[in-house]
């Protein structure tokens, strides 16, 4: 008998300790499974409650003294502040490397990121990459170009955002203290300038420190590289034909005679879409832009790249006609599905293989 209960009682155990490693291993797939979307959800109710909590004019109001500010100041902008953690990025060695586009694809296929199933999950992998294939202009197909272009600016443009965001928080939190540590007042201090905000105006500084919905940024890079396709592109790694009438950068072919400007060149793609951001946070030209998004904020309204558009008619000397190309490549070009998008985590094993 003794024999008999010690068999049975062995198979019983053995069928527990099955039971719990498998009820282990399920929960651990269906926790991995949706981790992504946790830290989606994470992100989005942090972001959410600041924005809430920070956007009462009281509280601005307050923290201003009483001052009661409607509209960013107007002020003349010091390129030279504005840019200088742009210009101090390009002097940082990097070990940059042109991959081909053959390469860049099977780098994508092994990572498994492709826009259908970011369109689908709404999740970007990290992969950033530092300068565009010069076959972009061989790919005969433009469906294949398009989509290869987008999947290499994508993550580019979502860490922009990304940085933004974070320095959006820090400010509100700032916001909302009545006093500040030095460390504090010395990030202000930083971004007043990088921001060019003379008079340390804190509304000013909420207004210009915003976002750029990632769909309109796609259509402009698009629209000014032909789809990575020109020599300001390949070149000088100049997503958004930005101009210069100082220091390094390339002269267009067909320049008029009366015109000394540049194309502004970087060493690595992701310097052109840092100034990009800066130049629509900044610049005179684009305060309208810049109205038109804090406005949306304040009504907690979702930043739409088709309308925001229509404020950025004096980036282009085409002007109108310009924001309706936008527009059309916005659309037809789906681009909008990559507005609520997320980056991923960074890792160890990304790092290795790129």
């Amino acid at each position: 008998m003794k024999k008999n209960y010690f068999k049975f009682n062995g198979f019983n155990n053995s069928f527990k300790s099955f039971y719990y490693t498998l009820s282990l291993s399920l929960i651990l797939i269906i926790f991995f499974s949706i981790l992504p979307q946790l830290i989606i959800l994470k992100d989005n109710l942090i972001v959410k409650s600041i924005e809430v909590q920070n956007e009462s004019k009281n509280t601005l109001e307050k923290v201003l003294s009483g001052k009661e500010i409607t509209l960013e100041q107007e002020e003349d902008i010091d390129n030279l502040q504005v840019f200088e953690d742009i210009f101090e990025y390009e002097e940082t060695p990097t070990s940059t490397v042109r991959l081909s586009a053959s390469t860049i694809k099977q780098l994508f296929k092994d990572t498994g990121y492709s826009l259908n199933n970011v369109r689908k999950d709404k999740l970007v992998k990290p992969v950033n990459l530092e300068l565009l294939p010069n076959e972009m202009k061989m790919i005969e197909s433009t469906k294949e170009r398009k989509k290869l272009f987008i999947q290499i600016i994508l993550p580019l443009i979502l860490e922009e955002n990304n940085q933004i965001k974070l320095d959006r928080k820090k400010l509100f939190a700032i916001l909302n203290r009545s006093s500040n540590s030095k460390s504090e007042k010395k990030w202000l201090n930083m971004k007043f300038k990088q921001y060019g905000v003379k008079n340390k105006d804190l509304l000013t500084l909420k207004i210009r420190m915003d976002e750029v919905p990632v769909s309109l940024a796609i259509a402009q890079a698009a629209k000014e590289t032909g789809w990575g396709t020109s020599r300001f592109a390949l070149e000088g790694n100049a997503l958004f034909g930005q101009w210069t009438f100082s220091g390094e950068g390339i002269k267009p072919k067909a320049i008029d005679s009366d015109k000394s400007h540049k194309v502004m060149k970087f060493k690595v793609l992701q310097a052109s879409v840092r100034a990009y951001f800066r130049n629509l946070n900044t610049h005179s030209g684009y305060r309208k832009f810049r109205k038109f998004r804090a406005d949306a904020r304040d009504n907690d309204e979702i930043l739409d790249s088709l309308i925001l558009a229509d404020y950025l008619d004096q980036y282009a000397a085409t002007g109108l006609e310009y924001t309706k190309i936008l527009k059309k490549i916005i659309k037809q070009n789906s681009l909008q599905d990559f507005d609520d998008v997320k980056l991923l985590p960074n890792s160890k094993l990304m790092k290795k293989i790129i």
